[in-house]
């Protein structure tokens, strides 16, 4: 199931990687499934692909915090 922003801002680098792989592989799974025609949820498409976006989202976030920690420490 999806996490919400908060519970993706509690887990670790390696976690969100790990869960960015298994979500883009199950969106692999389900756009194969819809093109054979073997996908009763199709809404689940959807889903996946906004949950792909969060990951990636928090995953940029947490770059750009890192890029501005180092920049303030050498502005000091």
């Amino acid at each position: 199931m999806a996490r919400t922003k908060g519970s993706l801002h509690d887990i670790g680098d390696a976690e969100l990687l790990e869960q960015l792989a298994a979500a883009k592989e199950e969106a692999f799974n389900l756009r194969f499934q819809h093109v054979t025609g073997s996908l009763e949820n199709t809404a689940r498409l959807g889903a996946v692909r906004k949950q792909v976006a969060r990951i990636n989202t928090e995953l940029r976030e947490r770059e750009i915090a890192a890029a501005e920690a180092l920049s303030s420490q050498e502005e000091n």
